[in-house]
């Protein structure tokens, strides 16, 4: 086993699309996905822009204002997430700071109460 510590992830800075406070980690690669680290500053905030595959947020600690196509915001608290699909227009940002990990790519995601592995009943 080994224990990831998500603040020593190696990250960079984006401000692609007007984004401001944001920076990105790799965290893992698959042939179908990105496994990706992301961390907002206070009053940070990803820009408008679209979704190269399906995109998984997870919000792992602080706040997460997020908007899909329809451009209305959703808060979201830690332990809850955001998908949005290929090619929809989404925006991300936080108030008090975020926390996240995202999977984007070519992910088949569960509806709640439903197994995604059948070795798993």
């Amino acid at each position: 086993m080994r224990v990831l510590d998500l603040a020593s992830v190696p990250r960079r800075r984006v401000e692609a699309h007007g984004s401001k406070g944001f920076d990105v980690g790799a965290l893992g690669l698959t042939a179908e996905a990105h496994l990706v680290v992301v961390r907002l500053e206070a009053g940070g905030v990803v820009g408008r822009h679209p979704a190269a595959g399906r995109q998984l947020l997870v919000v792992v600690s602080g706040d997460a204002l997020v908007a899909g196509s329809d451009g209305v915001e959703v808060r979201l608290a830690p332990g809850q997430a955001a998908v949005w699909e290929p090619g929809e227009e989404h925006r991300t940002s936080t108030v008090s700071g975020l926390v996240g990990f995202v999977v984007e790519g070519d992910v088949d995601l569960a509806a709640p109460g439903h197994h995604v592995d059948p070795g798993d009943v």
